[in-house]
């Protein structure tokens, strides 16, 4: 008998059904919860952006008129460069900064669990919490930065006060909470063979020879998949901002994820609001597209 006519066999014995069985009985929980509470939602929010729709009233069919709508919405092309601005900004600040801080936490030394623990700590902090410890950081007369850089010669600028700095300092924030990249920088690190440093070493190369040649290449898809999920995390948020600016001053914070807010939930306009969320998740795609066809240049796997 063949390897494939063996293999077939196996699959149709009875045991080999059972499990499959048992496979789908425990899958079907997570495939109902998908398509109802995530598919569903989905294809109404699509069928409610063709229509125009205040909440309380029946909801009237439109077509394209809402995204012929987003065409001509100046207020809509400066929340998308604010998008953009963050979410650019953030995830190169918090991409970065965390994988160092994780090379650090990655050594042997005593304690480093607290240390882990402390690194940890802020991504488990409520956002309404997170928001209110930052708007005083960030004050311009009381707040803790700019009374460091006043301890140093530096005039602090008014963080969420003046236009050209409000995005600059939620950079600053979106780092401080990004425990999660750490412990998957931390897996991703201790997956690294020693024998590649060993052998970096024999070779002659330093510090940052071993770093450059050997860690970034073998954490490239770690690094990459931080990218992808942060950047479509920038591009959905809204809460933080909601608290601590609401999209001021003159709309310099005024964010993709917020302006649909302000649509449904202050104009009441549903069928307008929907219709800006399905070009947030066409956004979303282009941009991760595109990051996908960048990484082929230098994302290296492990070849089996």
């Amino acid at each position: 008998m063949s390897a494939r006519a063996a293999k077939k066999v196996k699959r149709n014995s009875p045991l080999a059904k059972a499990e499959s069985r048992r496979f789908y009985l425990f899958l079907t929980p997570w495939i109902v919860g998908l398509v109802v509470f995530s598919g569903g939602p989905v294809l109404a929010t699509f069928g409610l952006s063709l229509t125009d729709w205040s909440l309380l009233t029946t909801p009237h069919w439109i077509g394209l008129g809402n995204y012929q709508r987003m065409f001509s919405d100046e207020v809509l092309l400066k929340a998308i460069w604010n998008t953009l601005y963050f979410g650019g900004g953030a995830t190169l600040a918090s991409v970065s900064s965390t994988f160092l801080i994780a090379i650090l936490l990655n050594q042997k030394v005593r304690g480093i669990g607290i240390f882990r623990a402390i690194f940890y700590l802020p991504a488990i902090v409520a956002g309404v919490g997170t928001a209110l410890l930052w708007t005083n950081i960030l004050h311009p007369d009381f707040g803790l930065l700019n009374f460091v850089l006043g301890k140093i010669g530096i005039q602090g600028p008014g963080w969420l006060t003046a236009p050209s700095w409000a995005i600059p300092a939620l950079i600053i924030m979106s780092v401080w909470g990004a425990g999660n990249t750490i412990v998957i920088y931390l897996a991703g690190l201790q997956g690294v063979s020693v024998t590649l440093y060993e052998a970096a070493t024999i070779d002659g190369a330093g510090w940052w020879g071993r770093f450059w040649h050997v860690t970034v290449p073998m954490m490239s898809p770690v690094i990459f998949f931080n990218m992808i999920t942060g950047f479509i995390g920038s591009l959905q948020a809204y809460t933080l901002v909601l608290i601590m600016t609401d999209g001021g001053p003159s709309n310099s914070t005024l964010l993709y994820g917020l302006y649909i807010y302000r649509q449904a939930f202050q104009y009441f306009d549903m069928g307008y609001a929907s219709a800006l969320a399905v070009g947030l998740f066409g956004i979303i795609m282009l941009i991760t597209a595109v990051q996908f066809l960048f990484a082929r240049r230098w994302v290296h796997y492990e070849s089996k």
